[in-house]
């Protein structure tokens, strides 16, 4: 059963999305503390030293979300998961920028990093998404296990919800798309 503080998101979630501004405004200290602590793990993942702070990266997430059609937020797991998606694009998009910059090369990732253990570099972070893409469009279910349970720091259980399966389909999606994202990376 939703708790209150759901039920209170996605109802501001629905007014957002028939145009009272207002709604955004309330909505955006309930999630604050939600959205920071996904901030928090997507950048865990990144190499030391890293440039954006979590509070740059939820005011990104925010601004970009604004940019979005506010209709396509069911609820609040919903909108936890896009906003998640919308922190790892930006963390790619500043991945490649710099990349781009250095001009460096190397793609290989070690999968350990789909593990959040090792500190994952530009190069890697720009191959895992690419990876993700190609795994999008074979299985759109279990691309979105990974970025939601290895980005954005969900449970099964959460993830679950978001996506309306049972858990045991989220742990299948999750062991396949890993033993997947392993093989594409040993292959590149």
């Amino acid at each position: 059963m939703p708790d209150a503080d759901s039920i209170n998101i996605t109802g501001l979630l629905h007014r957002w999305a028939q145009g009272d501004a207002n709604a955004l405004t309330e909505l955006a200290p309930l999630v604050y503390q939600e959205l920071q602590r996904i901030a928090r793990q997507h950048l865990r993942a990144e190499r030391a030293g890293h440039t954006l702070q979590s509070t740059a990266l939820v005011n990104e997430a925010f601004l970009r979300l604004l940019a979005h059609q506010p209709g396509q937020l069911q609820n609040r797991g919903h909108f936890v998961a896009v906003a998640s998606r919308l922190m790892r694009q930006i963390l790619v998009d500043y991945a490649r920028t710099r990349r781009a910059r250095k001009r460096d090369g190397g793609l290989r990732l070690d999968l350990s990093a789909l593990a959040g253990t090792a500190d994952m570099s530009d190069a890697q972070l720009v191959a895992l998404d690419e990876a993700l893409e190609s795994l999008m469009r074979l299985d759109e279910r279990q691309a979105r296990v990974v970025d939601m349970k290895f980005f954005g720091g969900l449970s099964t259980a959460e993830i679950a919800a978001v996506l309306e399966v049972s858990s045991a389909t989220v742990e299948r999606d999750w062991t396949t798309a890993r033993i997947w994202l392993h093989r594409q990376m040993r292959e590149s």
